[in-house]
């Protein structure tokens, strides 16, 4: 999304590719958890599960993920680093960018919630 905006330009590649601003998982999870929370209340046990799956995906979003793009990053090094004649083994570049730093999750969130605040409250 924010990638359309700065390039002027829409790519459907992207919608496949991790990482970047915003979160879509994060904005995901929240507008779940907001319209369960809307429809069954934020006392009921399918909040509190929406809410639960929700800190779960945006925990992995910004923590495990980005460890792996960081050692997918170091593994591109090191496969870089090898004589030429090794390199064939290794013919893909790893993804590095996969996980999401907190302001992007952060972001997601508020894309989320008012995206479904906005549709609850325009959509009969």
């Amino acid at each position: 999304m924010v990638e359309a905006a700065k390039t002027g330009r829409f790519d459907l590649r992207l919608l496949n590719t991790y990482g970047g601003m915003p979160s879509s998982h994060t904005a995901l999870v929240t507008s779940l958890t907001t319209v369960v929370g809307i429809v069954e209340g934020i006392y009921s046990a399918a909040f509190a599960i929406a809410a639960i799956f929700s800190f779960i995906i945006v925990r992995d979003a910004i923590g495990f993920r980005m460890y792996l793009g960081e050692h997918a990053g170091i593994l591109n090094r090191l496969i870089n680093e090898l004589p030429a004649k090794e390199k064939p083994k290794f013919p893909h570049h790893i993804i590095e960018r996969i996980g999401h730093t907190p302001l992007e999750a952060v972001v997601g969130a508020l894309v989320g919630l008012a995206t479904t605040l906005i549709l609850w409250l325009l959509l009969p």
